[in-house]
């Protein structure tokens, strides 16, 4: 057109949907400006370095990433997440990448995507030995948490046989949870309060350490167990509790599983709270482990079809209850056999038999893996059921039965016949875990007790979890996540 002038005037029309419209991000400027952020140290992309932060130890899952990525602070994982969400970069986050249901594992279609590793998060924030708390970050090992617990003269209760290497973060994360279950509960009940960024970058700062705080909604709660599908947890404030004073070990032998949940029931009504161990194992399990692992050795003189381990933690008088239960149980003829541990070393030596048996089962080929639970009244029956099936299923399978009998988490392992092709074996996997899986909801029970879901068991979750469940799980993805970047492919 023409102006009064009769100059030419261009006029433009910005329609309104490419206004709105935002700029996207493609994915390789995004690792473009990650490598800048978190500089040379915590950017690697060499294939070989990659490496042990893309599998995990069984070797069931094997990934691919763009790159891994270590940031040094929270404010780096939230400008990491900020960027990640705006190309819609997948993360996997990691710690230390000690998970059996490959929830650790990249699994980007396309290879596209990062593996954000906690392992620089490794500061102690504070710990107050008052108010019985330690605010770590998420990449503190937890055998060194236990240790600075220590050291203030508390106790910090989780142990697991990864504690070496674990990384809080991860183990809350899972909601890991170990020997002293029985006593203290899993990790999400020594939490008070938790850091976390969320996927779009913003930090919740929930890092309370008040045991009453009745302000609405826990939110807590939804990231521990949630395995980094919903945000990254970069620190926490834990529980810690008072030393007990003494602890007293005991290793006992029975005829079946069931006779031992009776000496359970007594040792519960006799020591109360300070029954914090009750581990039960197979004699398949004690003789594997004395054969692989030199620190294991089986105390008694014949063998018995079940053992467990009990440990009594607090003041005076524990090891004269200890004592009374089993000797009533021998008498009743609950138990066929007892030791008690004479010195913290002889205890030692009886925790390292149950210690040994994951590692020597190892030594033994291939293994189909059953981590469940069922209600501790129930641990007889499924032990006795699930063995006649599987013996049934596949002739000549050694069961490897041991766990936390105390909480009803019972892993139920199964080495493969001798001489039998391990590959073969292998491929009976899945159709026996449906059959355990089957038979330990049809008790009230869970397909993963400790473990979690992350790629292995997706299928389960959806074949067992009703439509309200799963659909309140997708729920909160959708809200917390809405372009689906926190570890893609697991859970759900």
């Amino acid at each position: 057109m023409k102006g009064s002038a009769g100059h030419k005037v261009l006029l433009f029309v910005l329609l309104p949907d490419v206004i709105m419209r935002p700029i996207m991000m493609t994915h390789s400027q995004a690792l473009q400006g990650i490598c800048e952020l978190v500089g040379p140290i915590g950017w690697i992309d060499a294939a070989d370095e990659m490496q042990p932060y893309l599998h995990e130890e069984r070797g069931l899952y094997e990934g691919t990433a763009a790159a891994v990525v270590k940031p040094a602070s929270t404010a780096e994982v939230a400008a990491v997440l900020k960027l990640c969400n705006e190309a819609g970069l997948g993360v996997v986050p990691l710690g230390g990448n000690t998970g059996l249901v490959g929830g650790g594992v990249p699994d980007f279609p396309d290879g596209q995507g990062i593996v954000l590793s906690t392992q620089r998060l490794n500061a102690v924030r504070d710990v107050d030995a008052l108010n019985q708390t330690i605010t770590v970050e998420a990449g503190v090992i937890l055998a060194e948490i236990q240790r600075i617990a220590e050291e203030a003269g508390t106790l910090f209760p989780l142990s697991l046989g990864a504690e070496g290497s674990c990384q809080i973060g991860g183990n809350l994360s899972t909601n890991a949870g170990g020997v002293q279950v029985l006593r203290y509960g899993n990790a999400r009940d020594l939490v008070l309060g938790l850091e976390v960024v969320l996927a779009d970058g913003r930090i919740w700062n929930g890092l309370r350490a008040l045991r009453k705080d009745n302000t609405g909604y826990d939110l807590k709660h939804l990231f521990m167990g949630a395995e980094g599908t919903l945000g990254i947890i970069t620190a926490a404030v834990l529980k810690l509790f008072p030393r007990p004073p003494a602890r007293e070990t005991a290793l006992c032998a029975a005829g079946d599983a069931g006779s031992l949940l009776q000496v359970l029931k007594r040792m519960r009504n006799s020591a109360g709270e300070a029954l914090s161990a009750f581990e039960i194992m197979n004699r398949f399990g004690i003789e594997i482990a004395e054969k692989h692992v030199p620190s294991a050795n089986d105390p008694f003189d014949e063998p018995h079809r079940e053992y467990a381990l009990i440990e009594l933690s607090g003041g005076n008088g524990i090891r004269e209850t200890l004592e009374t239960v089993l000797e009533e149980a021998l008498e009743d003829g609950l138990i066929d056999d007892a030791v008690l541990a004479a010195s913290t070393a002889q205890s030692d030596e009886l925790w390292a038999i149950r210690e040994a048996i994951p590692e020597a089962q190892k030594h033994e080929g291939g293994s189909i893996k059953h981590d469940v639970s069922v209600p501790v009244s129930s641990v007889g029956d499924f032990l006795e059921e699930a063995t006649s099936l599987v013996e049934a299923e596949l002739p000549g399978v050694r069961v490897c039965a041991f766990g936390h009998a105390g909480d009803g988490n019972i892993h139920f392992n199964l080495s493969q016949p001798p001489g039998a092709d391990k590959g073969a074996y292998l491929e009976n996997w899945g159709r026996i875990n449906r059959l355990i899986h089957d038979m330990v909801m049809g008790m009230g029970g869970s397909f993963s007790a400790e473990h979690g879901i992350g790629q292995l068991k997706r299928g389960d979750l959806v074949r067992y979890k009703s439509d309200v469940e799963l659909s309140l799980m997708k729920a909160m993805k959708m809200t917390l996540d809405p372009k689906n970047i926190m570890n893609p492919g697991k859970v759900i």
